[in-house]
């Protein structure tokens, strides 16, 4: 952050905007000496993004370690309702905003005003410097976010998902059981990758047909992540019934250790708290 500093000499002085007073009047402005780490630090929207990088974890190299990352960025005290903020930590200010936690640290000096903001769960940052006072009656941190946050939401929607194969398909090819209510084909489908087909009695009078096949991207040995090709509602309401379909969205299977068949006996999943899904020879038949 070469543009980042303290110090006002005269040389930097001349290349900075000029603070405007409310009332258009040019601010002065102020070396606060001993008091300057309170508000004196100057930068640019380059630097500030440097920062946020490093913060989300995004830059190219890696200066923070995970855990210390976490503990920056976690707030540290729940707010009363009448706060402007629903938690604190140190130095944010963090609230909820269309379903994410958005850290935010304003600034204001004579003249000038400030926000440097993240929203971690999406890697995105956003700094605001201007020259000026903040707008009475709206906030352009928020204002900004409530463009740019659906437009992110829309490009991971619609982004076309890149799934990869395991080396060799077969033992992981054919039918599967959890405590004979929940069955599973899994078959190879385009490109090498797995398909699982889930059915038996009662997936087919809750789950309409369409949400039923979920794909198997390739992640290391014997482990896959399940993915839904099409969105799905957060929750399927089917009668009186209801079927979190995000919640499979995402998550781990883990095959077990290959036999003397060189197949696969079975898996877990334990995001799902699901565990000893088994394999069984063949295709069950049901009767009503």
């Amino acid at each position: 952050m070469e543009d980042t500093s303290f110090e006002l000499t005269p040389g930097l002085q001349s290349q900075f905007a000029v603070g405007v007073y409310s009332n258009g009047k040019p601010a002065p402005l102020y070396d606060l000496g001993w008091y300057r780490p309170s508000g004196q630090m100057f930068s640019t929207p380059a630097d500030m993004a440097k920062l946020a990088m490093v913060l989300l974890g995004a830059y190219h190299r890696k200066l923070l370690e995970p855990d210390s990352l976490k503990i920056m960025l976690n707030p540290l005290f729940t707010c009363d309702k009448d706060y402007f903020a629903n938690r604190t930590g140190t130095p944010w200010e963090v609230n909820d905003f269309m379903g994410y936690e958005m850290l935010r640290k304003d600034g204001d000096l004579d003249g000038y005003s400030a926000t440097f903001s993240l929203v971690p769960r999406l890697k995105l940052g956003l700094v605001i410097l201007m020259a000026g006072t903040r707008p009475q009656k709206q906030d352009s941190v928020t204002k900004a976010y409530s463009y740019i946050v659906p437009a992110i939401e829309k490009a991971f929607r619609e982004a076309k998902k890149i799934l990869v194969a395991p080396p060799n398909p077969d033992p992981y090819i054919g039918f599967f059981t959890y405590s004979n209510i929940t069955f599973y084909e899994i078959k190879v489908g385009p490109e090498g990758v797995l398909v699982m087909q889930q059915f038996g009695p009662q997936i087919e009078e809750l789950i309409p047909e369409k949400y039923r096949t979920i794909k198997l991207h390739y992640l290391v040995e014997r482990v896959f992540r399940v993915v839904f090709d099409i969105e799905y509602p957060c929750v399927l309401r089917v009668g009186k019934a209801s079927v979190s379909l995000e919640a499979q969205d995402g998550q781990l299977f883990n095959f077990y250790v290959f036999n003397k068949q060189g197949l696969s006996p079975g898996f877990d999943a334990p995001g799902l708290n699901t565990y000893n899904v088994v394999r069984i020879a063949r295709r069950p038949t049901f009767t009503s």
